[in-house]
């Protein structure tokens, strides 16, 4: 198990990453690690991710009040969107905020990135939603986000960027990369002609694999073990209401524990309709 200053040298080799990866510019982005239930680490600030040292990372309580700073630095203002993550996600170790510039550019145009394309994409990451759009250091983002947690690993925040959670840093760190090679690979795909999507055996399949590997978090493949094999990846996974979210007009309808009801006919209509305004 590391310590703490070694968790803090990783804070900053993974600030020069997203940094250099151009999905951050400027003083842009934040990441935290939990240590334990009462104590956090974070960036602070009004400084650049590439170039961060350990005395630069602060200490905050589970209310984001300040425990450890040196002087000139605080944390960051969005340490709030980190929290609510934490506290409703006991699994989660530590959380990357960041504006990788494909990724957010689907943000900024309201398309969340559902469509299964590539068998890691599917098995990894799962569907990842839009979070309604919040301002920034207030409690409108957290409380945005809230209703993605308990099924998501990774959202796009309308607008804005991406946020990423995972067991550990380099685990939230990756999911981060595995969010913007999709969305690149998704908007080339676009461009020659819109991509080729799996169809439900073979997203079964795959979600298969990730229920073998054992992976930690939420994912479609957790949430609809009861769905007889539907596939509702394409709808952006299951539980939270869509309707009048970016990107989600309709209500699909996807319930995991009481599927009836459900009219399957209107749902594929909705999604086909939905896919090809996306297109």
């Amino acid at each position: 198990m590391m310590n703490e200053m070694e968790i803090k040298k990783q804070i900053c080799e993974v600030g020069k990453r997203i940094y250099n990866r151009n999905m951050v510019a400027a003083n842009d982005g934040n990441i935290s690690v939990k240590l334990n239930d009462h104590e956090f680490l974070c960036t602070p600030t009004g400084v650049s991710k590439g170039f961060m040292t350990p005395e630069y990372i602060c200490k905050v309580d589970e209310n984001g009040n300040v425990l450890q700073a040196n002087k000139g630095f605080k944390p960051s203002s969005e340490i709030k969107m980190h929290m609510r993550v934490y506290q409703k996600r006991p699994d989660v170790g530590s959380v990357v905020h960041a504006h990788p510039t494909y990724a957010t550019a689907f943000a900024i145009a309201g398309i969340p990135l559902t469509q299964p394309i590539m068998p890691e994409a599917v098995i990894s990451l799962g569907c990842v939603p839009i979070a309604e759009y919040g301002t920034p250091s207030t409690m409108e983002i957290p409380d945005n986000l809230e209703k993605y947690l308990p099924y998501f690993d990774a959202v796009l925040l309308e607008s804005h960027g991406a946020l990423t959670w995972s067991t550990d840093l380099m685990a939230a760190y990756h999911k981060m990369e595995s969010v913007e090679f999709y969305a690149e690979l998704l908007y080339k795909a676009k461009m020659l002609g819109g991509p080729k999507e799996f169809d439900k055996e073979n997203i079964k399949k795959l979600y298969e694999i990730r229920r073998k590997f054992g992976m930690p978090g939420k994912h479609p493949a957790n949430v609809c073990l009861n769905k007889d094999g539907d596939n509702c990846h394409n709808c952006g996974g299951c539980k939270p209401d869509y309707a009048g979210m970016p990107g989600y007009e309709y209500n699909f309808g996807c319930d995991c524990e009481n599927k009836s009801g459900v009219d399957e006919e209107a749902i594929a209509a909705i999604v086909k309709k939905v896919i090809a305004e996306m297109q």
